[in-house]
């Protein structure tokens, strides 16, 4: 049985959030010998926590994961009589500016959820407190740990961890002479979805498209990742230059461009989650939520849809998101704070909340917690986890991933050449910049 629900971790609304002013707070009055990349580790005391502790977490409270939370912090009250621990749900489409501006006017909780692609910003804000050294990035997946680094410094610790795969109808791919999954490498993978594309309205009458891919906006989370299997990366931290002119990044956009070329993927901006359910498409790259809302919406295809890791190029990779927990610099009582993330990363804490609401967990131990490990359609999100990296640490991030959703789009409907689009990527990402 699949084990995410419909509010698994929402990855593509948390990295969508239009990025607001971003460097309000840099008359807080705050030293400038302190701030983003500069921070020495915070410290937690030894004994247990007292005093009163103020989370902000996402969502809808009466949702599982502000319930899960909850029954986790009455379990942390009572392993620690004298802390009381107050968690506020805060809505999703609310939650950057409610933030930024917590952050700008130091007036913020002790602690909050925050979607992966924010904590960059927010920390250039000087709004976290550095992570304490008991915090070891060992213990999670790689692409998430970096998810919370900002300038080589860690200003939170990950939590929630979200990324997408290939998911594939069995009964459709059957048709197409497709044993087993699909081919795991790009070549095979190609030729996989031509003979998919071939039974269309006829071996599989009721199907249009081979695969679905996302165009326009977020399309980015789905086509970075293509890039990085080509072993490229479209920005160099050390030289601080945006890469979109490299090799890599040419192939990854004939990859992603052919394929709406020769018919396989739609552009006509349908669910392509529904359509998937519906049998209209053959394969589908997407996230946890997806195979949750399969299996609520409708549990009679269990056995007709399975999950596999993302082809590679010359490697594998995939995109980290996401949310991570992290601690405020105005924090009123940051010792809580930190102790409370510690229980609530803590494996087998972090596997409980991973059951009671669908969502991946980020620690590496925690798939051998529980019942997560053992679903046989989470094995692919488990194998992709461990190659998964973050978008770049750059404040302009959103901007830059709004030029690609752009050019992208033209793409797909054939309006330019991917030759065109990479030149107008490193125009448009270079002229954008990389912020703070």
């Amino acid at each position: 049985m699949f084990t995410p629900s419909r509010y698994t971790t929402r990855a593509v609304q948390v990295v969508g959030v239009t990025v607001t002013a971003a460097l309000l707070a840099t008359g807080c009055g705050r030293s400038e010998d302190s701030g983003p990349g500069k921070d020495a580790p915070a410290k937690v005391s030894s004994g247990k926590a007292t005093g009163k502790l103020v989370m902000w977490s996402m969502g809808d409270p009466d949702q599982p994961p502000n319930k899960a939370l909850k029954n986790l912090a009455k379990e942390f009250e009572q392993q620690n009589p004298d802390v009381q621990v107050q968690i506020n749900a805060v809505p999703w489409d609310g939650a950057h500016e409610k933030l930024t501006t917590a952050i700008a006017g130091g007036n913020t909780p002790d602690l909050s959820l925050v979607g992966t692609t924010w904590m960059a910003e927010m920390a250039a804000m000087n709004g976290f407190q550095a992570t304490p050294a008991s915090f070891k990035a060992s213990a999670f997946f790689p692409g998430q740990w970096g998810t919370t680094t900002y300038k080589d410094t860690a200003y939170g610790v990950p939590f929630t961890a979200d990324t997408s795969v290939i998911y594939y109808r069995t009964d459709l791919t059957e048709k197409a002479g497709i044993k087993g999954a699909p081919a795991d490498d790009w070549a095979g993978y190609l030729k996989d979805l031509k003979a998919i594309q071939a039974t269309a309205g006829q071996q599989n009458p009721k199907m249009r498209n081979a695969t679905g891919l996302l165009t326009g906006f977020n399309s980015w989370l789905f086509w970075l990742p293509l890039v990085w299997q080509q072993g490229g990366d479209i920005y160099d931290a050390e030289t601080k230059k945006f890469t979109f002119d490299s090799p890599a990044v040419a192939k990854a956009l004939e990859y992603y461009g052919g394929i709406f070329k020769d018919g396989m993927a739609p552009t006509d901006k349908t669910d392509l989650n529904q359509n998937f359910q519906d049998g209209l498409l053959g394969t589908l790259q997407q996230g946890a939520s997806t195979g949750g809302n399969l299996h609520l919406n409708a549990p009679e295809l269990d056995s007709k849809w399975q999950t596999m890791p993302l082809p590679q190029g010359t490697q594998a990779a995939g995109l980290a998101a996401g949310s991570d927990l992290a601690v405020f610099k105005e924090a009123d009582n940051p010792d809580a704070a930190w102790k409370f993330v510690q229980f609530l990363t803590d494996p087998k804490n972090l596997a409980s909340y991973a059951e009671a609401t669908g969502e991946l967990p980020a620690a590496v131990k925690s798939w051998s917690e529980g019942k997560l490990g053992q679903d046989p359609k989470m094995a692919a999100f488990e194998t992709q986890l461990k190659v998964t990296k973050a978008p770049p640490s750059i404040t302009t991030w959103q901007q830059v991933a709004d030029a690609i959703d752009s050019e992208l789009e033209k793409l797909s409907f054939g309006k330019t050449t991917a030759a065109q689009v990479q030149k107008a990527l490193q125009s448009k990402a270079t002229s954008i910049g990389t912020g703070r």
